[in-house]
This record gives structure tokens, C-alpha cells and sequence, in this order.
């Protein structure tokens, strides 16, 4: 979000006896849940840092904190590529925000953890140096330069891998979420397009190197 003055806003095979398998645990079984436990786990703690940092910013500095975001072309703006995903104008930004890294980044996380943090990362370096490069003079906040990431990667995944199970992941959520591309659209002075653009232009390469991987 931009701020206006004076602030812009595995698989594991083993042998078919496991002696510490005790009667009626199942291992598959217990591997899987425990997999969604600490996908979970992974995505509420990442939700719960960005709404303490917001309640704190809020509530103790006045919302002083969104001043570390990203101002383009500026020595101290830089900062704001690392601090920026953590900062937002208000509730309503925060809800947003929430909401989409469930959406977005519980579909990316059902891939595997370690297609979660390569998206978030490229996602949230590519916004952010996109924005530094190229944002209008401003402070550019907020999380959905990486929702953005998840977004293009969920949507290009399907093309770069040719398998029908990412074929029919990009169809769903271009089908169901396909609207979100307008958001890279400089349709609103208050949001930082430049950041959704970048974000997006990051999560499409996250999903291209991720496919040659997985050959």
C-alpha cells in the first residue's frame, strides 16, 4: 500500500516392518498430518508476526514504524526491502493481507515448504527491488508485493510444469482468484501497483525455476 502526504502510503520408503510403529499407527498417515501441522504452523506464525508488528506499530509508535518502508531511489529507503512485507497502514490492510497469504500461500505451501520460502523470498526481494527501481517517490508498505508472488506462482505453475495436477491448480485459481491480476494496474493512487507487478513478475520465475528443478 502507498501512503499519501505526508507519509505514501517426501516420500519415505522403508521396509514393510518398522518396529517403532506401535499397533494401529500408521505411518503415511502420521507423516501427512504432521506435514499439514507445521505447514499450518508455518503460515499462523507468519500471520502473527505481520498483526504484531501492526499492533505495535499502531498502538505504541503511532504508526511511526511505516516510515521504514520503501522509499524508491533512496539510501535509506532501502531498509524498506527487508521491512516493508511487515508493515501496514491499518486493520483493513492487515485483514487483507491475512487473508490472502491463507488463500494464496496455503495453496503454495501444499506444494511443499520448500516451494513456500523460495516464492516468499523471490517474491518479497523482487517486489521490493522492483519498487526501490522503479515505485513513484512515496513509502511503500505491506505484504501483497508477496501475495502477489504466490498469486503468479500458483497461476504459472501448470504452464512451466505440464503435469494435470499443476494444470488443474492454475486453472482453479485463475478461475476462482483470476480478477487479482488487475491489481498490477495503476488504477488507484493509494496502492502500490509497482510493488503487485514486481511481486507477481517474482512469483512467475519462482514457479519457472522450480519446474526445472523438479525435473
Amino acid at each position: 500500500m502507498l501512503f499519501t502526504s505526508p507519509v505514501l502510503e517426501a516420500a519415505v520408503i522403508g521396509s514393510a516392518y518398522n518396529p517403532k510403529l506401535r499397533p494401529g499407527q500408521g505411518g503415511e498417515g502420521d507423516s501427512l498430518r504432521r506435514d499439514v501441522q507445521r505447514w499450518v504452523r508455518t503460515i499462523v506464525i507468519f500471520i502473527a508476526v505481520i498483526w504484531i508488528v501492526g499492533l505495535v506499530d499502531a498502538f505504541v509508535f503511532g504508526g511511526q514504524l511505516r516510515t521504514y518502508g520503501i522509499v524508491p531511489r533512496s539510501e535509506l529507503g532501502l531498509r524498506g526491502i527487508l521491512f516493508a512485507p511487515f508493515l501496514h497502514a491499518g486493520i483493513g490492510h492487515l485483514i487483507a493481507n491475512t487473508t490472502g497469504i491463507m488463500v494464496f500461500g496455503g495453496l503454495v505451501i501444499l506444494r511443499g515448504e520448500a516451494h513456500f520460502w523460495l516464492v516468499t523470498l523471490v517474491g518479497a526481494l523482487s517486489s521490493g527491488i522492483g519498487t526501490w527501481l522503479f515505485g513513484r517517490p512515496a513509502y511503500h508498505i505491506g505484504a501483497s508485493g508477496v501475495l502477489f508472488a504466490y498469486f503468479g506462482y500458483l497461476l504459472f505453475t501448470g504452464w512451466f510444469e505440464r503435469r494435470l495436477g499443476s494444470i488443474l491448480l492454475s486453472v482453479l485459481v485463475l478461475i476462482g482468484w483470476g480478477s487479482t491480476i488487475f491489481g498490477v494496474l495503476p488504477v488507484h493512487p493509494a496502492i502500490s501497483w509497482e510493488g503487485h507487478l514486481f511481486g507477481l513478475l517474482g512469483g512467475v520465475a519462482s514457479a519457472r525455476l522450480l519446474a526445472r528443478r523438479s525435473r
